[in-house]
């Protein structure tokens, strides 16, 4: 691998997100803060060495696809450990092991805190904790491919190796073009629900920040309760509706603003995504109306906000699902693994590789029956690839595994099953919040410092598909 060129756009990136502390900055001078002192210092740090490293590397290399995964990987890590700064820096209190464990939930948009009293921090603290959701929802790199003209040697291969999903959809021949639209659409969704927010009461600054929670499937969120504290069946339903964009490929999202809607309905995923948001909320307003709520309306309002909430792994709660009844609880369970579609900014497995394996188990199936018919793997009408499908098989299979040997693992921190298990599925897919010791009324405080180093590289792993992470362990990265 190419470490100086590696170190090149790492340094570029640096550069950019200590200038994205602007915003924190001046949300600190507007509410006269003492924070401000601290964003300065940490952005006054992270232009000196991102200069430095960018200078004193060569810019001139291009980028193979080895040092396209090297940059994403490494980039996410090296951000993560700056935007702890402001944290430690601000909060006397707080060790730089949480501080990480909160910054890195927050770019890979986990939304997994340590945080008892959210409400005690600084505006510009929350501000920031909850832009770490939006720069990374859809993409640190993919934002910087837009905007830095100095990644565009090799950007074919910082996209593949960042946006989420089993194949890259390219909308434009040029991938900074495609950037541009992703991110396009990205901040157009964010702007309408800033404004609906607004429109339903809450300040601006709820709405920013709850906005960036919801486009991002972050689930940070500026009060103790969460969703809950607003009270409003409107706020629910606003973002309830964006959970469920928020969820969905965005070259979709583009297409249909072209003046093509259809094609929502003409993708297979979309429609499985759909048929499993009904499906579940179904069966919730059920169990629901039978055991807790004497309101269908009520019944429907809440399973509906979970179902989004945890299917797309945005982590924000309107209900304390842990006091419903276990056959929901194992239901929601089930949606947290399945995630939300290829090329949304949801974590997860994804609906196309759930939708695509169990058509091919179908047919396998039907093989058995038949065993000489050929019968193809289709989506869109399109034929799937023998590789693609063992690429499918493969991710699923190294998935479970490290679930279950990481599951392993933080049970000998002395974690119960369920919550060492939940712990684990929730940084692997993104989501937040569990169920356990780490319920939606609860956090990851008490979870052993060297567990939140650990859980931290799982939500990395999760974030960027897992390969992309674990390749760097493989000596071949390394050797020419």
């Amino acid at each position: 691998m190419d470490i100086k060129a590696v170190a090149h756009v790492l340094g570029a990136l640096l550069i950019f997100i200590s200038l994205t502390l602007f915003f924190p900055i001046g949300v600190a001078l507007f509410y006269k803060e003492g924070a401000v002192m601290s964003f300065l210092i940490t952005q006054g740090a992270g232009l000196i060495c991102g200069l430095l490293i960018w200078k004193l590397t060569p810019g001139d290399r291009e980028l193979r696809i080895r040092e396209g995964f090297g940059v994403v990987t490494f980039a996410w890590i090296l951000l993560s450990a700056f935007g702890a700064l402001p944290f430690v820096l601000s909060m006397p209190d707080i060790s730089y092991t949480d501080a990480f464990f909160e910054t890195m939930s927050g770019f890979t948009t986990t939304g997994a805190t340590i945080l008892p009293d959210v409400e005690a921090l600084p505006y510009a603290l929350l501000f920031w904790r909850s832009l770490t959701h939006w720069l990374g929802g859809m993409g640190i790199i993919l934002l910087s491919l837009a905007i830095l003209p100095m990644l565009r040697v090799g950007g074919m291969q910082l996209f593949k190796a960042e946006v989420p999903g089993p194949s890259v959809d390219k909308l434009k021949p040029r991938v900074q073009d495609t950037a541009k639209i992703l991110w396009g659409v990205y901040v157009l969704l964010s702007g309408l629900e800033v404004v609906l927010l607004k429109i339903g009461g809450m300040t601006l600054f709820d709405s920013f920040c709850h906005t960036f929670g919801t486009m991002a499937t972050g689930g940070f969120s500026t009060k103790n309760a969460g969703i809950m504290h607003f009270q409003s069946a409107y706020i629910e339903t606003v973002i309830a509706v964006f959970m469920l964009l928020a969820g969905v490929n965005f070259a979709l999202h583009y297409r249909a603003l072209r003046g093509k809607p259809i094609v929502y309905w003409r993708n297979a995923e979309f429609r499985t995504y759909l048929g499993l948001i009904a499906g579940v909320t179904v069966f919730l307003v059920v169990m629901l109306r039978l055991h807790i709520y004497e309101s269908v309306p009520t019944a429907f309002l809440k399973s509906i906000f979970q179902v989004l909430s945890l299917l797309t792994t945005t982590g924000f709660h309107s209900a304390d699902y842990e006091l419903w009844p276990l056959p929901t609880q194992m239901m929601l369970v089930l949606i947290m693994l399945v995630g939300g579609c290829a090329g949304s900014t949801g974590g997860g497995i994804k609906v196309v590789r759930v939708h695509l394996s169990v058509k091919y188990i179908f047919i396998q199936m039907k093989k058995l029956v038949h065993p000489h018919a050929v019968i193809p793997l289709r989506l869109n009408n399109l034929s799937i690839s023998r590789d693609a499908i063992v690429d499918i098989l493969g991710f699923l299979l190294v998935y479970f595994l490290i679930l279950t040997g990481s599951s392993f693992i933080m049970s000998l921190m002395g974690l119960d099953l369920i919550t060492s298990v939940s712990t684990v599925l929730s940084s692997l897919s993104n989501i937040g919040p569990g169920i356990g010791t780490i319920g939606p009324t609860e956090n990851f405080a008490h979870v052993p410092a060297i567990g939140k180093w650990f859980l931290s590289f799982l939500m990395l792993a999760g974030r960027l598909e897992i390969f992309t992470v674990l390749v760097i362990f493989n000596r071949h990265f390394w050797i020419r």
